[in-house]
């Protein structure tokens, strides 16, 4: 959809969504992570792959239904019941080990060299995200986390987006009016959200554009706004 560029004498700040839209991935699945079947399989290696298959979707379920991020843990042990393996203590350890977020992440080709410039102009930036208060130590992992002055995460704050307080949360950190701010997201009902609270907004579409929201097909086109 091609629309006119937001106000450049208005907007200060993006408030950027992290996943879909920075980072993704490594291998296209976010939960669990892509370690988890291993990381089983050293507890109880006769898990088959049809009873992985099954035992993500009812984790699947979780993340649907729940008013906000589940803890990991409960997470974890719902996937581990489901496949009849006992959730010890060490077994919730493993799955939860730290390793380098590279192992498991990687950023969009056009994420670092548009949050270069964006800083370059002194374009102020934070991050809205349905995730784990872990996330800046992932973006820090992935060489990001130094552009970010705030983080609105689901887990910290007890709600998901369209959730007002999720966008509130990281405009007020800012010190900045939501009409100040540009919210970009992969979901083009959650940009609509913003927009509807004053915000400024952009569906970032890489690969399909839709036709009823104001979008963008690449982050370096959010420099025509600053």
């Amino acid at each position: 959809m091609t629309t006119p560029p937001a106000s450049p004498e208005t907007l200060q700040a993006v408030l950027f969504d992290s996943g879909g839209v920075l980072m993704r991935p490594i291998g296209g699945r976010w939960n669990p992570r892509a370690d988890f079947e291993q990381t089983v399989l050293t507890h109880a290696p006769s898990i088959t792959l049809a009873q992985f298959t099954a035992a993500i979707g009812v984790g699947d379920h979780l993340f649907a239904t729940s008013p906000s991020t589940p803890d990991y843990d409960d997470y974890h042990r719902l996937m581990l019941h489901h496949l009849g393996v006992e959730p010890t203590s060490r077994l919730l350890a493993d799955l939860r080990r730290e390793v380098p977020p590279t192992a498991f992440l990687e950023t969009y080709p056009d994420v670092e060299e548009t949050l270069e410039e964006l800083s370059r102009r002194s374009v102020r930036m934070a991050v809205v995200s349905d995730a784990w208060p872990g996330l800046p130590d992932l973006h820090a992992g992935l060489g990001i986390g130094r552009f970010f002055e705030a983080y609105a995460i689901s887990a910290v704050l007890g709600c998901n987006k369209p959730d007002p307080r999720m966008y509130h949360h990281a405009s007020a950190a800012l010190e900045l009016a939501p009409a100040q701010c540009l919210f970009i997201d992969d979901d083009p009902d959650l940009v609509a959200a913003a927009i509807r609270l004053g915000y400024a907004g952009r569906t970032l579409c890489r690969d399909t554009p839709v036709s009823d929201v104001p979008s963008i097909s690449s982050l370096t086109e959010l420099l025509q706004f600053f």
